[in-house]
């Protein structure tokens, strides 16, 4: 087929063209929507290797890689992994969170046994400079149960791999030892694990709960990671401290970096001067193999050229300050020509949103259409007659997704009342071989999709709701009381602030100290009581200390630590938790009593506007949403 003809005709999505070989590039034209998603996901199917699929931001990646794993679920379990940004600012005195550090560590190990699949990365990312493939397959290690363990041998390892040495195991990067338990909580792993050692033997491997320390599965084999992106083993300091000078004018000592880093710190930021650790430094491409396909959305290449001078903006803004002294753009980051140059090498696919095929004569355009707004007007006379409309002038089969299974059931019972009844679908691949006219699933979409030649459409809650209804919910697991939290309110009070322990009742805050105890080093918070008792309460423990709000600073009492005083006190305010329960019970008898009017149940119109409330209510809202419902829909008052 020729160049004209190949741009003249329309594809399909479900068989993207691909380059034929290394080096060549063609542009893919006319993906609206979701049409890109599915495009890319059919491409990774497709190509032999891995697709790298290279965005303009952040937020264009995340929507990519939701959209990939929808559109590829079910279907060969094809892997789609996510290379995370640092979220720190070029040259930043912050370092990234340690879910980061463990994500990225993760892909990087996976990428170069990486057969097929796809790899979604915003184009800023790429250009950070990354530690050799190699680091990680040396500092990287499987334990099964019944290996040999030499737990002082490990706990140095795990020291010189970044691994910090814990009273209470919480979060990615830490380690615990307890008698003959290894609390450890390598870097990609879901959930840490629990070491039990029968003399140097590995007895079992149990995986715990975080938050209550409780032991759960049990498990064969872990995988350890390194804690960061750079050896901080005696020898790579070493070498720090030598590449330091050499590149660094004056007195190294005046340098808090140098010092904290001779000293045994990673000190925050250090990820910028990753280069002085290795002697080369590698980029992403680097762990992929040379047949990967390169798929670069529309604005991957000016966001480069922005992100580069914004680094160097910050460069010349930052780089005079003797105690942190900066190394160069070239040095710390890939330049856009030399990541153009890189990329060069591999077979490549440019996404253009225009579908003007003169522009690119061998460009393949695809027959996808911008999803149209299909919005529900909840004070109009027919609030759904512009989906009606929609619906019965569609020559083909329609796909609702919805963004969690709560919406799900609220779209099914909106639906339902405008007389549609859509079937549910697991995923996308359950739709494609089922038959029904109508379908409703969860997948992760902003956007919808619509494909008339092969009578597909997908509605996206954005199309219903409008999009600033429609917000994308990525929890992360909430901690009841987050430790670092409670240390940042601790630290607004003054010495001598009453506080409350909730086994020994009121005392003088009197700060932070750092204790050795049991051979392990922790912070403590040391409380005085009546008599010049103090206690020292260890970081893990913080969640048992509250603020005192009974009184005035000044006028709070003074508890003695082993009295009964704070028994007492406990049980006076119970007695009159008592009381007032006892006034409650009377008041709601009294209210049982009595007959009130009870409005009618909120109806679809009601729902609809609902819906385009633009953000996720917290659960306390929803509680109370729902309650006001049913008193007002109930007869008592």
């Amino acid at each position: 087929m020729s160049s004209a003809a190949r741009a003249n005709q329309a594809h399909s999505p479900f068989q993207p063209l691909l380059p034929s070989k290394a080096a060549q590039t063609i542009h893919w034209l006319g993906l609206y929507g979701s049409g890109l998603g599915l495009a890319a996901g059919q491409a990774a199917r497709q190509h032999g290797a891995p697709v790298v699929i290279l965005t303009a931001d952040t937020l264009e990646a995340n929507r990519l890689e939701y959209e990939v794993r929808f559109f590829s679920h079910a279907q060969d379990a094809l892997p789609v992994l996510s290379f995370p940004d640092y979220e720190t600012l070029p040259y930043d005195s912050f370092s990234p969170h340690q879910d980061i550090i463990s994500q990225r560590l993760e892909t990087l190990y996976q990428l170069p046994a990486l057969k097929r699949g796809a790899l979604v990365v915003p184009v800023s990312t790429l250009m950070n400079r990354l530690p050799p493939s190699r680091y990680l397959q040396a500092h990287s290690l499987l334990l099964d149960v019944g290996d040999h363990l030499d737990l002082n041998a490990m706990r140095q390892r795990l020291e010189a791999g970044g691994y910090r040495c814990v009273s209470q195991v919480m979060e990615h990067g830490e380690f615990a030892v307890r008698g003959s338990l290894l609390d450890l909580y390598p870097m990609g792993s879901r959930l840490p694990y629990r070491i039990d050692l029968f003399d140097e033997q590995v007895d079992s491997i149990r995986t715990f709960d975080p938050e209550n320390q409780r032991s759960l599965d049990g498990v064969d084999r872990i995988r350890l990671l390194p804690a960061r992106e750079f050896p901080f083993t005696e020898e790579a300091i070493s070498h720090f401290r030598r590449a330091y000078r050499l590149r660094f004018e004056g007195n190294p000592q005046n340098s808090t970096v140098y010092r904290d880093v001779s000293d045994g710190l990673a000190p925050p930021g250090i990820e910028y001067y990753l280069p002085l650790f290795f002697e080369q430094t590698a980029c992403l491409l680097d762990y992929l193999s040379p047949d990967t396909l390169i798929i670069a959305t529309a604005g991957a290449a000016s966001a480069a050229e922005r992100f580069w001078q914004e680094i160097n903006d910050r460069h010349e803004s930052l780089r005079h300050n003797p105690e942190r002294p900066l190394l160069s753009p070239q040095e710390t980051f890939i330049e856009p020509a030399a990541l153009n140059a890189a990329l060069a090498d591999f077979a490549r696919i440019d996404v253009d949103p225009f579908t003007d095929s003169a522009a690119h004569p061998a460009a393949c355009r695809y027959d996808t259409h911008t999803p149209p707004p299909l919005p529900l007007v909840a004070r109009a006379e027919r609030p759904a007659e512009i989906l009606m409309r929609f619906l019965q002038g569609f020559a083909g089969r329609v796909l609702f997704a919805a963004e969690t299974p709560g919406r799900r059931e609220t779209l099914l019972d909106l639906l339902k009342s405008y007389n549609l009844h859509p079937s549910l679908f697991e995923d996308w691949q359950s739709f494609l071989d089922g038959d029904a006219a109508l379908g409703l699933t969860v997948p992760a979409l902003e956007q919808g999709l619509l494909v008339e030649d092969l009578r597909l459409a997908i509605i996206s809650e954005g199309q219903l709701f409008g999009e600033q209804a429609v917000q994308h919910r990525r929890r992360k697991t909430a901690r009841t009381r987050d430790a670092d939290a409670v240390i940042r309110d601790l630290t607004e009070l003054s010495l001598g602030a009453p506080v409350v322990h909730e086994d020994h009742g009121v005392g003088r805050y009197q700060g932070m100290q750092t204790l050795t105890v049991g051979g392990l080093t922790t912070e403590f918070i040391t409380i005085e009581y009546a008599g010049g008792d103090k206690l020292y309460v260890p970081v893990s423990s913080l969640h048992l200390i509250g603020r005192y709000t009974g009184a005035a600073p000044e006028q709070a009492p003074l508890h003695k630590l082993g009295s009964d005083q704070w028994t007492k006190a406990k049980r006076r305010a119970a007695e009159k938790v008592r009381d007032v329960a006892a006034e409650l019970l009377d008041i709601y008898a009294r209210r049982a009593a009595r007959q009130g009017f009870a409005f009618a149940a909120p109806d679809a119109q009601y729902r609809a506007f609902a819906a385009t409330f633009p953000f996720e209510e917290t659960p306390d809202q929803q509680t109370t949403i729902n309650a006001v419902i049913e008193g007002l829909t109930h007869s008592q008052p």
